[in-house]
Order: structure tokens, then sequence, then C-alpha cells
């Protein structure tokens, strides 16, 4: 294959200790070895340590959904990158359109939350994408380019997830994909990791996954289910 693949699951505000205990024990068991694919988790906060404490030692590496763009302070509620951190977090997402649509994130606090993310060890996923609105007036280049370009991007993950296509069942075509994919790697060369985030499911990720620029996927509902997981993890793998 050539190249290692990103398979990511986010698990979003769900999940329970019973429940993530099953999922990560069918996952463990489940991963396909040596095939060329990572497959991570990221997952709520209060779980982190539970979760750091199954994977250890094997190949599902873990991270977070968010995390603060300060180092410490009067930030109720707010997760520092060197708390994750301790948890030997591997991954952060950072800009998902739920934090940009639902809690105002600008992309100047995306751009922080990344460098903080990378200053403290960790690999950010940075999500770019445009709403359907965006789309149909041909601004879907504009608004990804303008997203990236905001941030300090000197390594990470990039992930680009149309806002029109999570979460709402539709899904952008592998080559409605490819065509984004293709003029992201244009901005970030050949040794990023673009990976597509939107309603990826068993049924059409290996479709995705054969496209040139897509090097894995950000999941969503489907990373919930064990079974569904690894039928994407194994699309990837192939």
């Amino acid at each position: 294959m050539g190249r290692i693949r990103l398979v990511a699951g986010n698990w979003k505000m769900h999940g329970s200790r019973k429940a993530n205990r099953e999922l990560l024990e069918a996952l463990v068991s489940g991963v396909p070895q040596g095939r060329g694919v990572e497959c991570t988790v990221c997952v709520p906060f209060p779980y982190l340590g539970e979760v750091a404490g199954q994977l250890k030692g094997t190949t599902v590496t873990w991270g977070a959904q968010n995390v603060s763009e300060h180092a410490q302070g009067a930030y109720t509620g707010e997760v520092s990158a060197a708390m994750l951190a301790e948890f030997a977090c591997r991954y952060v997402i950072v800009g998902h359109s739920e934090r940009r649509q639902l809690y105002g994130e600008s992309d100047a606090q995306v751009a922080a939350k990344f460098t903080a993310a990378k200053a403290a060890g960790m690999t950010p996923i940075l999500c770019v994408g445009e709403t359907l609105q965006e789309r149909d007036a041909g601004r879907t280049e504009d608004v990804v380019a303008r997203q990236l370009g905001a941030v300090k991007f000197d390594g990470g993950v990039l992930a680009y997830e149309p806002v029109w296509a999570i979460g709402t069942g539709r899904t952008a075509t592998p080559e409605q994909a490819q065509q984004v994919h293709a003029f992201l790697r244009g901005r970030v060369g050949p040794g990023t990791a673009i990976i597509y985030g939107g309603s990826v499911k068993p049924q059409n990720a290996g479709a995705i996954f054969a496209m040139p620029d897509v090097d894995g996927g950000l999941i969503g509902g489907a990373s919930l289910v064990a079974k569904d997981f690894l039928d994407i993890v194994k699309a990837a793998a192939k």
C-alpha cells in the first residue's frame, strides 16, 4: 500500500464505562495487524484514564476530541494539552465543525489549539470543511483554504469533513471527496495524512478509501459499533 492509513473514531458525547470496555475489547481483538492501517479512538474526557489503561500495550491508540488553547488558569471547564499528554494521548481533534458551529470557535482559536497540541507532543487532527450553502455557492475551496491557512500547519493530520455530510446520512461521493483532498494535497504536500469524515460507513468506506488522496477516515456514529468500525478499518487496510 505504501503508506500508513489512519482510521480515527470520534465518539462525540457518547459512551459509558461498560459500553466503552466492551467496544474496546472488540476493537483490540479485531483490528488487522501489520496491514498498514492505524486505528485510534478519540473519547470524552472523563473516560481517558480508563481507555488509556485498557489500550496500553495494544496496537489501538487513543486521543481526545478537543483541547484548550490555554496552558492553565481560570478557564473553568477547560482541559489543557498538558493534561491530555499525561494520559499519553497521541491525537487530539481540533476545529471539528460542531465546535466551530455550536461553540463559536474561530479560525484563530482553532489555530491556537493546534499549536498547543503540537507543543505538548500530540498530533492534532485539524478539521476543515464547508456547509451546504457554501458548497452550493461554489466556495468549497475558498472555505477550506481559509481554515487551513489560519493554522501554522507544520505537521499533523488534516481531516476534510463536509459539514453537509456529518450526521445527516448524506455523503460526498468518492469523487467529490477526492477533488477536495487533491486541492488540500496541493497545500500541504505528499507527507501529510488527509483523512475524510462525513457519514463513512462499511458500505461506502472501500470506495472512498480507494481515492488516491484519501488516507483514511474520521468516523463518527459508525465508530460506536464495533463491527461497523472494524469493517471500515479493514477497508482501509486493503
